[in-house]
């Protein structure tokens, strides 16, 4: 496994929910992250985050490892969710706040 690969893999078994986004929670750099990043804040889910803008390294080698060609990339527990679209569409039908309390994490919702 590569040293990147091990990074990830060490920040989505430290973290209940890992974000790697554009920018930071406070000033994102791109709509797709500002909106993932909304979306949890309104549902009180306490995460993690990575600004991929800052490590090159890190913006390719989260691709590879989920195997998914965008950012933002959502992982809970350790298991890739999905990027911008699918959290929204999973937001919006329920399916995530369900996914998060299944998955023992906490939201105010």
């Amino acid at each position: 496994m590569s040293d990147i690969n091990q990074r990830i893999q060490s920040d989505i078994d430290a973290n209940q929910v890992m974000l790697y986004m554009k920018g930071t929670p406070m000033f994102p750099q791109c709509g797709f992250s500002a909106r993932v990043v909304q979306i949890l804040t309104h549902m009180g889910v306490p995460f993690q985050s990575a600004n991929v803008l800052e490590d090159m390294e890190l913006r390719e080698g989260v691709k590879q490892f989920s195997q998914w060609p965008t950012i933002p990339q959502l992982y809970v527990k350790g298991e890739f969710v999905g990027g911008c679209d699918i959290v929204t569409e999973m937001y919006q039908s329920g399916e995530l706040e369900t996914l998060l309390k299944e998955s023992g994490v906490a939201v105010k919702a």
